[in-house]
């Protein structure tokens, strides 16, 4: 069932799970898919000698898990802006929870559409995301 703007209210909040206990498979897989091979996401070494315990996720693949959330949420092609700002590294072994909260619900050009804030944060309760979207609901 879409989601409708009728049963939205400020302050309302939808959590979910996008990750767990991610792993450096995954982290690599999203370098090949992304073209991104930054040795700090997919060298040990590497990230060692640039003084990190280990190599970490990349910002995006954080960003496209959160997404995910919004998608399952709001729908599919019904986002007009999504924007976040990376916080925290994503280490290998991390579960992530994406939040997204009503900021507002408003009408423009005939269009229903909510403002959301969001926060992906590890297991530990740790930020690692903040951003924002804007979605079309019925």
């Amino acid at each position: 069932m879409p989601l409708s703007a009728s049963n939205l209210h400020v302050g309302d909040v939808h959590d979910e799970q996008v990750c767990y206990d991610l792993s450096r498979t995954q982290i690599v897989q999203y370098a090949g898919a992304s073209g991104d091979y930054n040795p700090l996401h997919t060298d040990e070494p590497a990230a060692q000698h640039r003084g990190f315990p280990s190599v970490f996720a990349h910002g995006m693949l954080t960003m496209g898990m959160t997404g995910k959330m919004l998608t399952n949420w709001v729908g599919d092609g019904r986002l007009s802006r999504f924007g976040a700002r990376f916080v925290n590294q994503v280490w290998p072994g991390d579960t992530l929870t994406a939040h997204a909260t009503v900021r507002e619900v408003r009408e423009h050009d005939g269009q229903k559409l909510v403002e959301l804030d969001l926060e992906t944060t590890n297991e530990a309760g740790t930020v690692v995301l903040t951003g924002y979207a804007t979605a079309q609901v019925d």
